[in-house]
C-alpha cells in the first residue's frame, strides 16, 4: 500500500532549540503520531471496496474466535467481543501496517487466565495497566528492550502455550466439567474423568475439527485462477475461497443451529455456552479496586501486588507478538512500519479497551493473514471489522446462548495448532545447538507457570549473552611470535579473560614472548579495558618484550591521546604486511624514539608464511 511507504521517519542531525520546537509542532510531526494523515488524503474509491470486503471477512472470522478466546481467558464469552472491536478503530488512526488487526488472541488469553483467574474486574484493570505501560514505553522510546527477548525464548513460549491451550480445550470436546486450570492437574483429571465423557460433545467436536481442517487444507491448496479462465471458474474459486476463509463462523453457526434443534425437541445432548449479557458494553472507567462477595474491599495496590510479574510479562509479550506480525507482513507486502508507533497504538488500544470492559489484546496472526489475503489496502478495514463486532453484540447475543462449547474448542485447537513448530528444533540444532537451552527451559517451565518459563528463558539467554561478552573469541597463532586475533569488541567483563590469556600464552612462557593483538574486528572498548592494558604493558616492560596492536580502530585515539602513553612508552603508526599497526613496547626513559622494525626483529622473527589459527 503506497501511502504508508511515504510515512516520515526520524530526522537525525543538529538543530537549534527554536528549530526543534518548530519541528515538534509541524504537520510532519503530527503525521508521525497520526499515520492516518499520511494515507487518508490519497485514499481512492477502489481502496474502499477492498477495505470493505477485507473488513467484513475479518469480522466474520473475529466473532467466533473472540467467543472462543474468552473461554481460554476463563471469562464469560461476551468479554471476547468486548475486546475485539476497539482495536480496529484505534489502529485505523495510529497504526503503520495496513494488514495488522488487533484483538484477543490465544496467547494473550492464556496469559490473562494465568494472572486474573477468571475475574472480569481484574481482567479489565489489567488491560488499563498494560496499556499504560506500553504507552509509556512508546513515549520514552523503550522499544529496544524487546530486543533482549530472544527468538528461542519466544518460540519456546509459543509452543508451550499452544500445547497448554490446545489440551485445555480437550475437556470441552469431551464434555467434562470442573477440570482445574493448572496444566499438570488438568492433564491428570482429564484422563481420570474420561468415563464421564459426553458422547454428543465428542461427536460434534470431532466433526467440527474435521470440517475446519478440511476447509483449511482446501484454502491452502487452492491456486488463484488466471485471467484466461472462464468467468464461472473464477466465480467458483472465489466462492470456495470465501467459504474456507470464514470457516470458523460457518462451523459455529452450523453447530449452534444443531444444538438449538436438539434443545427444541427436548433432547439437550451438547454442552452449550449458556446465558450471556446482551447489548453493548457500557463506556465507563475501569474500577481501581475490587469488592469481594463477602464485602471486603481489595485496594488498587493489593491488586497490583497480586498481578506481580504479569505486569512485565503481558505488556512485553503483547508488543512482541504484534510487532513481529507487523514486520512479517510489511516485508511480505513491501512497505515499512514504525515499531515505536506500533507500540503506541497497542498501548492506547488497551487503555481505551479497558473503558469498554476489554481484557489485554494484541495483533492476531491468523486474522492479519486473512486481512492481507483479502486484499486490504489501508488500516480502515479495521473500522468495518469493529462495526461487525458491535452489530454482533447489539443483535446476536441471544443466539450465542446455543453455541456448543465443543465447536468453540475445535476453533481454538485449529487456531493454535500451527504454533507448535517442531521444525524449529531441527533448525536450532543445525545452526547453533546452544539455542536449544533457552528454548527448552522456556518450553518446560511454561507448563509449570507461564511467567517462570518466560523469565527463565530470558535469564538463560542473558547469561549466554554475557558469557560471550566476558569470553570473547580469541584465535591464537603460534608462529615464532604470538599473534592473537580478537573477534569482537572489548568491554569490562572480558578484561580478566584477556589478561589471563596474555599471561598464560606470553608472559609465563619461558622465555617471555612478544604478542601481536589483531584488533581489526574490535570496534568498541571501554575504560576498564584500557586501564587493564596499562597494567599489562607494565608487565611486558618488566619482562622486556613487546605488545603490538594491529588494525586499531576506536582504541587508537585513546592510546595516542596520552591516556596510557608515558615517557617510557612510544606509540607510532607503522606499516607491517600492509596492515596498520601500533606498537607499544617498553623503552628506556633516556630514549625518545626507537625503530619499530629493529625492535620487532630483536624480539621475534618476521612471519613469512600465512599463520595457522587455533581458537583459544
Amino acid at each position: 500500500m503506497e501511502p504508508l511507504l511515504d510515512r516520515p521517519g526520524p530526522q537525525i542531525g543538529r538543530s537549534s532549540l527554536g528549530e526543534r520546537m518548530t519541528s515538534c509542532c509541524s504537520y510532519r510531526t503530527l503525521q508521525a503520531w497520526l499515520p492516518i494523515l499520511t494515507w487518508l488524503p490519497k485514499y481512492r474509491l477502489s481502496w474502499l471496496q477492498m477495505d470493505l470486503i477485507a473488513g467484513l471477512t475479518v469480522g466474520l472470522t473475529t466473532v467466533p474466535q473472540a467467543l472462543a478466546y474468552a473461554e481460554v481467558a476463563g471469562l464469560p464469552v461476551q468479554y471476547g467481543l468486548y475486546s475485539a472491536f476497539m482495536g480496529g478503530f484505534i489502529y485505523t488512526f495510529l497504526g503503520t501496517s495496513k494488514d495488522v488487526t488487533l484483538g484477543p488472541t490465544a496467547i494473550m488469553s492464556l496469559l490473562c487466565a494465568s494472572y486474573v483467574g477468571g475475574d472480569p474486574v481484574r481482567a479489565v484493570l489489567l488491560s488499563l495497566i498494560c496499556g499504560t505501560i506500553q504507552t509509556a514505553m512508546a513515549l520514552l522510546r523503550l522499544g529496544f528492550l524487546l530486543d533482549f527477548i530472544s527468538f528461542p525464548v519466544i518460540k519456546g513460549f509459543t509452543c508451550a502455550a499452544a500445547v497448554t491451550i490446545g489440551f485445555g480445550q480437550v475437556k470441552n470436546v469431551l464434555g467434562l466439567k470442573d477440570i482445574p486450570h493448572e496444566f499438570f492437574l488438568q492433564v491428570y483429571y482429564t484422563f481420570y474423568r474420561i468415563p464421564e465423557t459426553r458422547i454428543g460433545d465428542v461427536v460434534l467436536g470431532l466433526l467440527c475439527l474435521c470440517l475446519l481442517v478440511t476447509l483449511q487444507w482446501m484454502k491452502s491448496t487452492l491456486e488463484p485462477p488466471s485471467e484466461q479462465e472462464a468467468l464461472l471458474t473464477r466465480a467458483a474459486h472465489s466462492l470456495v475461497w470465501g467459504i474456507a476463509t470464514v470457516r470458523n463462523a460457518l462451523v459455529v453457526v452450523a453447530a449452534s443451529f444443531l444444538a438449538f434443534s436438539w434443545n427444541a425437541f427436548g433432547s439437550p445432548v451438547f454442552t452449550i455456552t449458556g446465558k450471556t449479557s446482551q447489548g453493548l458494553p457500557p463506556f465507563r472507567a475501569p474500577p481501581l479496586f475490587e469488592t469481594t462477595p463477602n464485602g471486603t474491599s481489595i485496594s488498587f495496590g493489593e491488586i497490583i501486588e497480586d498481578f506481580g510479574g504479569g505486569l512485565a510479562v503481558i505488556p512485553f509479550m503483547g508488543v512482541l507478538e504484534s510487532i513481529a506480525i507487523a514486520k512479517a507482513f510489511a516485508s511480505q507486502n513491501d512497505y515499512r512500519i514504525n515499531a515505536n508507533q506500533e507500540l503506541f497504538a497497542i498501548g492506547l488500544t488497551n487503555i481505551m479497551g479497558s473503558f469498554v470492559s476489554a481484557y489485554p489484546v494484541t495483533g492476531s496472526f491468523g486474522r492479519t493473514a486473512v486481512n492481507s489475503q483479502t486484499g486490504v489496502c489501508t488500516p480502515a478495514g479495521g473500522i468495518v471489522t469493529g462495526v461487525v463486532v458491535l452489530l454482533s453484540l447489539a443483535f446476536l447475543m441471544p443466539a450465542f446462548y446455543y453455541i456448543p462449547k465443543a465447536s468453540l474448542a475445535a476453533v481454538i485447537i485449529c487456531a493454535v495448532a500451527p504454533l507448535v513448530d517442531y521444525r524449529v528444533v531441527m533448525q536450532f540444532w543445525r545452526i547453533r545447538k546452544l539455542d536449544l537451552v533457552p528454548f527448552l527451559i522456556t518450553f518446560l517451565l511454561s507448563f509449570w507457570e507461564v511467567q517462570y518459563g518466560i523469565v527463565g528463558g530470558v535469564v538463560v539467554s542473558g547469561l549466554m549473552l554475557l558469557y560471550n561478552v566476558a569470553r570473547p573469541s580469541i584465535k591464537v597463532c603460534d608462529h615464532g611470535v604470538l599473534v592473537m586475533e580478537l573477534d569482537s569488541g572489548l568491554s569490562f567483563p572480558s578484561t580478566e579473560y584477556l589478561n589471563t590469556v596474555l599471561y598464560t600464552q606470553a608472559l609465563q612462557a619461558s622465555p617471555p614472548r612478544s604478542v601481536v593483538l589483531d584488533c581489526h574486528h574490535v570496534n568498541t572498548v571501554d575504560y576498564t579495558v584500557v586501564n587493564e592494558l596499562r597494567d599489562l604493558l607494565r608487565q611486558f616492560k618488566l619482562r622486556g618484550v613487546a605488545l603490538i596492536f594491529s588494525g586499531l580502530q576506536v582504541l587508537t585515539d585513546w592510546v595516542c591521546s596520552g591516556l596510557q602513553v608515558r615517557t617510557d612508552w612510544v606509540c607510532s603508526g607503522l606499516q607491517y604486511n600492509q596492515i596498520d599497526c601500533i606498537c607499544l613496547f617498553p623503552l628506556s626513559t633516556s630514549l625518545s624514539i626507537r625503530s619499530w622494525r629493529s625492535c620487532w626483529q630483536q624480539t621475534c622473527r618476521i612471519l613469512d608464511t600465512p599463520p595457522v589459527w587455533r581458537r583459544h
